[in-house]
């Protein structure tokens, strides 16, 4: 996929954080360690440094959710961070997105920290959970 089109998706899928525009996406996309697994409905971004792996953002089209595809991208994720030498993977996830929330917890995610006022685009600012688990 493009960045453009990467861009519209996340658009399309995500309300807080901010959606990135294409020419961010196409900055994380060039990272060393970067990690892209995709989908028609949707698209995880992460990143490895030393052993650790760091996923960015995992965003689903919302008429696609509820269908597998959020766990499938973080499974796809998950492989290629482990593929690459990480044995830790961690995320930051809104405080008020139950959703994504529910998803990692399911997949062995587990509360390692909090970020408090973390997402200021949004009044009052939410707090970021820090997550983490084993690969």
């Amino acid at each position: 996929m493009t960045n453009d089109a990467l861009a519209r998706l996340h658009a399309a899928a995500m309300t807080l954080p901010r959606p990135w525009a294409a020419h961010e996406i196409g900055v994380l996309r060039l990272m060393p360690g970067a990690i892209e697994c995709t989908r028609a409905e949707g698209f995880a971004l992460g990143r490895i440094a030393a052993d650790e792996a760091e996923l960015l953002t995992i965003a689903v089209l919302p008429d696609a959710r509820r269908n597998g595809i959020g766990r499938a991208l973080l499974a796809a994720y998950h492989e290629a961070a482990a593929r690459l030498g990480a044995v830790t993977s961690y995320l930051e996830v809104a405080e008020t997105n139950e959703a994504a929330r529910a998803l990692y917890a399911l997949d062995g995610y587990a509360e390692v920290g909090r970020r408090a006022g973390y997402y200021t685009e949004v009044t009052p600012h939410v707090a970021a959970i820090v997550m983490s688990r084993s690969l």
